[in-house]
């Protein structure tokens, strides 16, 4: 396996969540290998959700929901496995599939219940229309 950027980490890697940032970001404690974790900020593959400083109020009361929704889904040294991990564009976190211990996908949860949106990389609707 090369180490280089676009590479794609299948997982699973099993993870601990230590908080939630916001609606599609989680600060997890990641298992690498054993006796080696590392702390790393995962953006939810796939979906776009809401920001807190959004253009609206429209915006900001919802991403206050998807991310109260998150957190309600996620408690803190709760077990997680990542999947299909990838360095973010600005790689400062990776960019994950995240499944609960109950073996949901949270970003198809959020979808579900219409607290975010499909999100392929173009450019993201606007939450205030």
């Amino acid at each position: 396996m090369v180490w280089a950027d676009g590479d794609r980490l299948p997982g699973p890697i099993p993870a601990r969540v230590l908080r939630v940032v916001d609606g599609d970001t989680v600060m997890v404690r990641a298992r690498i290998w054993l006796g080696q974790d590392v702390e790393t900020s995962v953006r939810l593959a796939g979906i776009d959700t809401p920001e807190k400083r959004g253009k609206c109020d429209a915006e900001r009361a919802a991403a206050d929901q998807a991310e109260a929704f998150v957190a309600g889904k996620l408690t803190t040294d709760e077990w997680v496995t990542l999947r299909d991990v990838i360095a973010d564009k600005y790689g400062k976190r990776v960019v994950a599939r995240m499944i609960t211990a109950k073996g949901e996908d949270m970003a198809a949860l959020l979808i579900a219940n219409k607290l975010a949106r499909e999100y392929g990389g173009r450019a993201k609707q606007s939450w205030c229309d």
